[in-house]
Protein backbone atom coordinates (compact mmCIF):
# COMPACT_ATOMS: atom_id res chain seq x y z
CA UNK A 1 0.00 0.00 0.00
CA UNK A 2 2.97 2.61 0.90
CA UNK A 3 4.74 1.66 -2.67
CA UNK A 4 1.32 2.01 -4.72
CA UNK A 5 0.76 5.78 -2.61
CA UNK A 6 4.87 6.33 -3.56
CA UNK A 7 4.40 5.94 -6.87
CA UNK A 8 0.79 7.44 -7.39
CA UNK A 9 2.85 11.16 -5.77
CA UNK A 10 5.72 10.15 -7.63
CA UNK A 11 3.42 10.26 -11.07
CA UNK A 12 1.36 13.29 -10.12
CA UNK A 13 4.20 15.50 -9.15
CA UNK A 14 5.65 14.40 -12.65
CA UNK A 15 2.40 15.42 -14.50
CA UNK A 16 2.80 18.57 -12.65
CA UNK A 17 6.56 19.23 -13.75
CA UNK A 18 5.36 18.46 -17.34
CA UNK A 19 2.99 20.95 -16.98
CA UNK A 20 4.84 24.03 -15.48
CA UNK A 21 7.54 22.72 -18.33
CA UNK A 22 5.13 23.32 -20.87
CA UNK A 23 3.46 25.99 -19.87
CA UNK A 24 7.43 27.38 -20.18
CA UNK A 25 8.08 26.27 -23.33
CA UNK A 26 4.53 27.82 -24.56
CA UNK A 27 5.79 30.91 -23.02
CA UNK A 28 4.06 31.01 -20.20
CA UNK A 29 4.10 30.82 -16.56
CA UNK A 30 7.84 30.90 -13.91
CA UNK A 31 10.97 31.27 -15.67
CA UNK A 32 12.05 28.98 -12.72
CA UNK A 33 9.50 26.57 -12.90
CA UNK A 34 11.73 23.76 -11.89
CA UNK A 35 12.98 24.93 -8.62
CA UNK A 36 9.24 26.26 -7.72
CA UNK A 37 8.13 22.94 -8.50
CA UNK A 38 10.17 21.55 -5.85
CA UNK A 39 9.71 24.40 -3.34
CA UNK A 40 6.16 24.80 -3.41
CA UNK A 41 5.71 20.98 -3.12
CA UNK A 42 3.72 19.42 0.23
CA UNK A 43 5.78 16.62 -0.72
CA UNK A 44 9.46 17.39 -1.88
CA UNK A 45 10.64 13.71 -2.22
CA UNK A 46 8.02 13.04 -4.42
CA UNK A 47 9.02 16.59 -6.92
CA UNK A 48 12.87 15.97 -6.36
CA UNK A 49 11.60 12.45 -8.31
CA UNK A 50 9.30 14.18 -10.21
CA UNK A 51 12.78 16.40 -11.59
CA UNK A 52 14.51 12.81 -12.54
CA UNK A 53 11.52 11.69 -14.20
CA UNK A 54 10.94 14.65 -16.50
CA UNK A 55 14.69 14.26 -16.84
CA UNK A 56 16.31 16.29 -19.93
CA UNK A 57 12.96 17.78 -20.95
CA UNK A 58 13.24 20.22 -18.29
CA UNK A 59 15.50 22.01 -20.56
CA UNK A 60 12.61 21.84 -23.74
CA UNK A 61 12.04 25.74 -22.91
CA UNK A 62 15.59 26.74 -22.99
CA UNK A 63 16.79 24.37 -26.05
CA UNK A 64 13.03 25.20 -28.07
CA UNK A 65 11.88 28.57 -27.38
CA UNK A 66 14.97 30.32 -27.00
CA UNK A 67 14.60 30.79 -23.21
CA UNK A 68 17.87 30.86 -20.55
CA UNK A 69 17.69 28.30 -18.01
CA UNK A 70 17.22 29.97 -15.02
CA UNK A 71 19.68 29.43 -12.55
CA UNK A 72 17.08 28.24 -9.69
CA UNK A 73 16.39 26.00 -12.35
CA UNK A 74 19.83 24.20 -12.94
CA UNK A 75 20.62 23.85 -8.93
CA UNK A 76 16.89 22.15 -8.65
CA UNK A 77 18.27 19.93 -11.05
CA UNK A 78 21.67 19.06 -9.48
CA UNK A 79 19.91 18.68 -6.15
CA UNK A 80 17.44 15.99 -7.74
CA UNK A 81 20.58 14.25 -8.77
CA UNK A 82 22.16 14.35 -5.91
CA UNK A 83 19.28 13.23 -4.00
CA UNK A 84 18.25 10.40 -6.17
CA UNK A 85 21.72 9.87 -7.80
CA UNK A 86 22.20 8.25 -10.90
CA UNK A 87 23.96 4.84 -11.39
CA UNK A 88 27.71 4.43 -11.38
CA UNK A 89 27.63 1.24 -13.67
CA UNK A 90 26.39 1.16 -17.07
CA UNK A 91 23.61 -1.40 -17.03
CA UNK A 92 23.56 -3.69 -20.36
CA UNK A 93 21.18 -3.70 -22.87
CA UNK A 94 18.29 -5.64 -22.89
CA UNK A 95 17.59 -8.33 -23.37
CA UNK A 96 21.47 -8.72 -21.35
CA UNK A 97 20.49 -6.39 -18.98
CA UNK A 98 17.00 -5.06 -16.87
CA UNK A 99 15.43 -3.04 -18.97
CA UNK A 100 14.03 -0.37 -16.50
CA UNK A 101 17.78 0.03 -15.13
CA UNK A 102 19.23 0.68 -18.86
CA UNK A 103 16.22 3.09 -19.81
CA UNK A 104 16.72 5.48 -16.52
CA UNK A 105 20.56 5.20 -17.24
CA UNK A 106 20.31 6.74 -20.81
CA UNK A 107 17.65 9.29 -19.33
CA UNK A 108 20.28 10.29 -16.37
CA UNK A 109 22.77 10.51 -18.97
CA UNK A 110 20.75 13.08 -21.33
CA UNK A 111 19.84 15.22 -18.20
CA UNK A 112 23.36 15.16 -16.99
CA UNK A 113 24.81 16.36 -20.46
CA UNK A 114 22.43 18.93 -21.26
CA UNK A 115 22.84 20.52 -17.38
CA UNK A 116 26.31 20.69 -18.66
CA UNK A 117 25.99 22.26 -21.81
CA UNK A 118 23.44 24.83 -20.66
CA UNK A 119 25.41 26.04 -18.07
CA UNK A 120 28.51 25.83 -19.26
CA UNK A 121 30.33 24.39 -16.56
CA UNK A 122 30.89 21.00 -14.53
CA UNK A 123 28.15 19.60 -12.88
CA UNK A 124 29.95 19.85 -9.11
CA UNK A 125 30.24 15.62 -8.70
CA UNK A 126 27.11 15.24 -10.69
CA UNK A 127 27.82 12.47 -12.89
CA UNK A 128 26.41 9.47 -15.47
CA UNK A 129 28.25 7.54 -17.42
CA UNK A 130 26.98 6.74 -20.82
CA UNK A 131 25.11 3.33 -21.13
CA UNK A 132 25.32 0.44 -23.64
CA UNK A 133 24.43 0.89 -26.88
CA UNK A 134 20.71 0.03 -27.76
CA UNK A 135 20.38 -3.15 -30.16
CA UNK A 136 19.34 -3.13 -33.35
CA UNK A 137 16.13 -3.73 -34.58
CA UNK A 138 14.23 -0.99 -35.82
CA UNK A 139 13.77 -2.68 -39.54
CA UNK A 140 13.96 -6.18 -38.25
CA UNK A 141 11.36 -8.46 -37.44
CA UNK A 142 11.02 -6.95 -33.92
CA UNK A 143 10.65 -3.17 -34.91
CA UNK A 144 6.64 -3.12 -32.82
CA UNK A 145 8.77 -3.51 -29.58
CA UNK A 146 12.21 -1.75 -30.81
CA UNK A 147 10.01 1.46 -31.23
CA UNK A 148 7.73 1.32 -28.46
CA UNK A 149 11.75 1.01 -26.31
CA UNK A 150 12.96 3.66 -28.29
CA UNK A 151 9.72 5.91 -27.28
CA UNK A 152 10.74 5.27 -23.80
CA UNK A 153 13.84 7.30 -24.78
CA UNK A 154 12.40 10.04 -26.00
CA UNK A 155 13.42 12.55 -23.63
CA UNK A 156 16.69 12.20 -25.88
CA UNK A 157 14.55 13.36 -28.64
CA UNK A 158 16.17 17.03 -28.25
CA UNK A 159 18.75 19.27 -29.69
CA UNK A 160 22.53 19.06 -28.14
CA UNK A 161 22.28 15.41 -27.87
CA UNK A 162 23.90 12.51 -29.62
CA UNK A 163 24.56 9.20 -29.19
CA UNK A 164 23.98 5.51 -30.09
CA UNK A 165 20.37 5.87 -29.43
CA UNK A 166 20.40 8.62 -31.86
CA UNK A 167 22.21 6.14 -34.37
CA UNK A 168 19.91 4.01 -33.81
CA UNK A 169 16.92 6.53 -34.96
CA UNK A 170 19.09 7.55 -37.53
CA UNK A 171 19.37 3.60 -38.95
CA UNK A 172 15.94 3.02 -38.77
CA UNK A 173 13.18 6.22 -39.40
CA UNK A 174 11.06 3.17 -40.93
CA UNK A 175 10.81 0.97 -37.96
CA UNK A 176 9.66 4.42 -36.30
CA UNK A 177 7.40 5.37 -38.46
CA UNK A 178 5.51 2.20 -38.24
CA UNK A 179 6.02 2.10 -34.32
CA UNK A 180 4.26 5.78 -34.64
CA UNK A 181 1.63 4.38 -36.52
CA UNK A 182 0.59 0.89 -34.83
CA UNK A 183 0.41 2.77 -31.51
CA UNK A 184 -1.92 5.47 -33.13
CA UNK A 185 -4.12 2.98 -35.01
CA UNK A 186 -4.36 1.21 -31.35
CA UNK A 187 -4.93 4.73 -29.83
CA UNK A 188 -1.99 4.36 -27.57
CA UNK A 189 -1.25 7.80 -27.88
CA UNK A 190 0.84 8.38 -24.53
CA UNK A 191 2.80 6.17 -26.85
CA UNK A 192 2.11 7.36 -30.53
CA UNK A 193 3.88 10.44 -28.84
CA UNK A 194 6.93 9.62 -27.01
CA UNK A 195 7.65 7.47 -30.85
CA UNK A 196 6.81 10.64 -32.99
CA UNK A 197 9.36 12.83 -30.91
CA UNK A 198 11.83 10.94 -32.63
CA UNK A 199 10.76 11.29 -36.12
CA UNK A 200 10.60 15.11 -35.61
CA UNK A 201 13.89 14.88 -34.44
CA UNK A 202 14.90 12.73 -37.51
CA UNK A 203 13.34 15.73 -39.62
CA UNK A 204 15.10 18.46 -37.30
CA UNK A 205 18.12 16.35 -38.55
CA UNK A 206 17.42 16.55 -42.17
CA UNK A 207 16.75 12.69 -42.34
CA UNK A 208 14.16 11.43 -44.64
CA UNK A 209 11.11 9.89 -43.71
CA UNK A 210 9.07 7.15 -45.16
CA UNK A 211 5.72 9.64 -43.57
CA UNK A 212 5.18 13.50 -43.21
CA UNK A 213 5.41 13.26 -39.55
CA UNK A 214 3.40 16.72 -39.16
CA UNK A 215 -0.25 15.17 -39.49
CA UNK A 216 -0.10 12.53 -36.79
CA UNK A 217 1.51 14.70 -34.27
CA UNK A 218 -1.67 17.22 -35.27
CA UNK A 219 -3.79 14.42 -34.23
CA UNK A 220 -2.36 12.85 -31.52
CA UNK A 221 -2.11 16.21 -30.10
CA UNK A 222 -5.81 16.52 -31.02
CA UNK A 223 -6.96 12.88 -29.33
CA UNK A 224 -4.91 12.22 -26.81
CA UNK A 225 -4.82 13.76 -22.81
CA UNK A 226 -2.88 14.31 -20.01
CA UNK A 227 0.19 16.68 -19.20
CA UNK A 228 3.41 14.49 -20.03
CA UNK A 229 1.37 13.73 -23.81
CA UNK A 230 0.87 16.78 -24.23
CA UNK A 231 4.63 17.71 -23.70
CA UNK A 232 5.66 15.20 -26.06
CA UNK A 233 3.48 16.47 -28.75
CA UNK A 234 4.51 20.26 -28.01
CA UNK A 235 8.30 19.39 -28.11
CA UNK A 236 7.53 17.27 -31.28
CA UNK A 237 6.03 20.33 -33.07
CA UNK A 238 9.13 22.63 -32.11
CA UNK A 239 11.08 20.08 -33.49
CA UNK A 240 9.07 20.05 -36.68
CA UNK A 241 9.45 23.90 -36.99
CA UNK A 242 13.22 23.28 -37.26
CA UNK A 243 16.29 24.41 -36.09
CA UNK A 244 15.66 27.84 -37.70
CA UNK A 245 12.51 28.35 -35.07
CA UNK A 246 15.49 27.94 -31.92
CA UNK A 247 18.31 28.52 -30.55
CA UNK A 248 19.78 27.07 -27.55
CA UNK A 249 20.51 29.06 -25.13
CA UNK A 250 24.18 29.74 -23.89
CA UNK A 251 22.95 31.60 -21.03
CA UNK A 252 21.55 30.84 -17.21
CA UNK A 253 19.40 33.00 -16.27
CA UNK A 254 19.14 34.73 -12.21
Amino acid sequence: MTGDRSRTSYQASAAGLARRTLGALLGAGSTAMVAEHVERAADPGAALAAVRIIGADAFAPALLAGAALHARDAEAVRVALTALPASDHTPPAPPAGPEAAWLMAWRDWGTVTLLTVLTGRDTDGVTAARPTAPTAGGDGADWASWSVRMGQLCTLALPGLDGPVHEAARGAPLGLARGATRATLRRDYPTAARIVRWLAWLRAEGVALPLDPAPLVEHIAQMAAGDRTALDTAIARRLLAGPSAYEPSDRTGT
